[in-house]
This record gives structure tokens, sequence and C-alpha cells, in this order.
């Protein structure tokens, strides 16, 4: 089981990947939209807000005003950002949930 240093660790390269293509992601995912990401095995959650192709202002504790939730296991999301785990295949396999509008989730798919 990772930490909840691991996962904000991992939420971080996250966000350092999507900077790092933010010409390519902000042309697929242009929205400002709260998230939040409430890792199951540790019971804590995470916030963030996508703005202008980045995720920004990430930080422990939930937001319940978040208009994309994520639900995943410690270890899921270390492997997910690693590149370890295919992310369709896990929200598949309902090892990541997503709670988000239907809109919000086509552009999310560009960039997972």
């Amino acid at each position: 089981m990772a930490t909840a240093e691991e996962c904000l660790a991992a939420l971080q390269r996250f966000a350092d990947n999507i900077a790092a293509n933010n010409e390519q992601v902000k042309g697929k995912v242009n929205f400002d939209r709260q998230l939040a990401c409430d890792i199951t095995d540790l019971g804590t959650s995470f916030h963030g807000r996508f703005a202008e192709g980045s995720l920004i202002d990430i930080a422990k504790g939930d937001d319940p005003n978040a208009q994309i939730r994520m639900t995943v296991a410690s270890d899921d999301l270390v492997a997910l950002v690693n590149g370890e785990l295919d992310f369709g295949k896990a929200y598949a396999g309902g090892r990541v949930k997503l709670k988000a509008s239907l809109l919000d989730l086509l552009k999310l798919k560009n960039i997972l």
C-alpha cells in the first residue's frame, strides 16, 4: 500500500506530465474544473484544479464541490502515473472510478 505522501507525489508527477505537454493538452482539455481524488485504502482525499490545460493547486483534503471525482486505491494511483497500469483497463475493471459529466469524461480521456 502506498502512503499518502506517495499518492500526493504521484498526483504532482501527473500534473508535471501535463505541464510538460501543456500546448498539446491545452488544445484537448481546455476547461476549468475542480478535481477530487479519493484514495480508498487510505481513507484520504486530495484535490486540485484543471485550468488552461494544467492541473494546479494540488493539496490534501476533499473538495465536496468538485466537478470531477476519481476514486482509486493508493497502489493503483501510483501505478497509473508511473505508466505501469493502463487507465482504460483499470477503468473497465473497476479499479479506477470517475464521476463527472459526459463532456468532462470525454475531455479527460484525451489526457488519461
